[in-house]
């Protein structure tokens, strides 16, 4: 039994693109979630994966593989894996046996990079996201623990254009508080980058951000990742995990691109960005 009639994109989608189609419009429980992010991260292969080898992969049971297929739509996980091979085929697979364990975290990067550009070839949602960015005044940044790092590079680059930036990068009983006083200040949107481990704290601030009226944007590395109900425009970016430590290029890149989109809402962004070189130099900040 197919869950769906087509693949839902056009032919020059990657396999990936296409799993995360087949997911997408599926209640699914946390577990089933993370089921499916195992997939579309290791998209080549799935298809030709067994409902235990799936479950190895995903740190699940294969009883789980087997309800995660049926409720998609499918009769069981026979089903459902033959339908990955037609929607989804594998593509050619870069060698990396001979990389060592450095190498083989750079290659699983670039990989990340590549999905990411795929998703990009529809820019609608990140210009939607710039346009809802650009508008709010002041602009709540929120990232904790794992995802401080991110939230506080895109408010850094961001108040150099945009004229109120607050970055909210400590967890504790004052950041309902602080979103709270955003909102009464104004604020229309917040910005949340959101990376394994996901923090509790996080998923409760953005549904307290919701309530309070906000539009939730959020970076995070899938779609599945908890903080999905949570957020009005989810922007997925996988991160590495090759290493000891998570590595995360593409959510970065990805800030850097919602900026980018922010600025183009912004008329007077570059005009800001040409005071703070004058004054720079000025000041001799630099020395290059």
């Amino acid at each position: 039994m197919s869950a769906t009639d087509g693949t839902g994109g056009g032919g020059t989608d990657s396999p990936a693109v296409r799993l995360q189609t087949l997911f997408e419009g599926h209640r699914l429980t946390p577990t089933q979630r993370r089921i499916a992010h195992s997939m579309v991260r290791r998209a080549s292969e799935v298809p030709f994966l067994s409902s235990v080898e799936l479950a190895e992969l995903a740190g699940v049971s294969q009883p789980s593989v087997t309800r995660f297929a049926v409720a998609l739509g499918f009769d069981g996980y026979p089903a459902l894996r033959r339908h990955l091979r037609e929607v989804a085929p594998a593509e050619p697979v870069a060698d990396t046996g001979s990389c060592n364990e450095y190498q083989q975290a750079v290659e699983a990067e670039i990989e990340n990079l590549r999905h990411l550009a795929e998703a990009l070839a529809d820019p609608a949602p990140v210009r939607e996201a710039g346009r809802a960015l650009a508008a709010s005044r002041p602009l709540p940044v929120l990232g904790l623990r794992a995802a401080a790092a991110q939230a506080h590079g895109f408010a850094y680059f961001a108040a150099k254009v945009h004229a109120d930036v607050r970055l909210l990068d400590e967890g504790g009983t004052m950041l309902h508080d602080r979103i709270d006083a955003a909102v009464r200040a104004g604020a229309s949107a917040l910005l949340c980058f959101a990376l394994p481990r996901h923090p509790r704290e996080v998923v409760d601030a953005l549904a307290h951000a919701k309530g309070a009226g906000l539009t939730v944007v959020t970076v995070a590395d899938s779609a599945f990742a908890p903080v999905a109900k949570v957020s009005d425009l989810l922007l997925p970016a996988a991160v590495g995990t090759g290493l000891a430590f998570d590595t995360a290029c593409a959510p970065m890149l990805l800030g850097r691109v919602l900026l980018e989109a922010m600025c183009d809402d912004l008329p007077d962004a570059q005009a800001r960005l040409e005071e703070f070189d004058t004054k720079a130099a000025a000041r001799g900040l630099f020395v290059d």
